[in-house]
């Protein structure tokens, strides 16, 4: 498989603070790859970064051949880039319906609206029935559920997803994980953002640990699950 993502040195942060200080890593075409790490160790910045949020002050970023350094966030998902954010940040006082539009901005994703509904409504049955409620009435669970439902809605190559169980019950959490499966296997590639560590491994096919801004460890997801360092660290075994 041909890498779709590919970070080289990728530093990042917000003013003085600099987050990220050296994030190598590759995200292969069809792959559900984990980035896992303690709070603060600079995930979500190396997130924000990829997706044009905030600024790549040094290193690259490269997503399907094209350089991603200084292109806008809209620039980025006309590439077939989208971000599910850590806290959902939905659009409380616009129904369902209008959400999942916000997710079809760009020109190819606006021409596809129809079908993109139906793959979404097809996934998440249950939006159909609410489709007109107001996204702040939803539940904690349903708001992550749509949150995923309005990345895919930008029909990407490539789904970044941050800390999407944050916050939910377990039974929603397993939910929240087939249905990522579900997308991955449907052929959506993804780089997953995750605070439970076992699951997302046992999700994913690969890892990458960061630590302190830096991965300390890559590997297939046998490797890391079997790994002293995160069986310790990240784990409590």
């Amino acid at each position: 498989m041909s890498a779709i993502l590919t970070l080289e040195g990728l530093a990042a942060g917000y003013g003085d603070l600099l987050a990220v200080r050296a994030v190598s890593l590759e995200v292969r075409e069809g792959e559900c790859v984990a980035l896992i790490g303690a709070n603060g160790a600079g995930k979500t910045t190396t997130l924000r970064a990829i997706s044009g949020l905030i600024p790549v002050r040094a290193g690259r970023a490269v997503f399907r051949g094209q350089p991603l350094a200084g292109l806008s966030p809209r620039r980025i998902v006309e590439l077939g880039l989208a971000h599910v954010p850590e806290g959902r940040q939905l659009f409380p006082s616009l129904s369902v319906r209008e959400n999942l539009d916000m997710g079809a901005r760009t020109s190819a994703a606006r021409g596809a609206r129809g079908a993109s509904f139906e793959a979404v409504f097809r996934l998440f049955p249950w939006l159909r029935e609410r489709e007109r409620q107001l996204a702040g009435t939803l539940s904690g669970g349903e708001q992550q559920m749509l949150a995923i439902g309005r990345g895919l809605m930008a029909r990407p190559r490539l789904l970044l997803l941050d800390e999407p169980s944050l916050g939910l019950a377990p039974l929603m959490v397993r939910s929240i994980f087939e249905i990522i499966e579900t997308v991955n296997r449907q052929g959506t590639t993804i780089l997953l953002v995750e605070q439970n560590v076992l699951r997302a491994l046992q999700l994913c096919h690969r890892g990458y640990v960061l630590e302190n801004g830096e991965v300390t460890l890559t590997g297939a997801r046998e490797a890391l699950l079997g790994s002293g360092h995160v069986r310790q660290a990240y784990l409590g075994m």
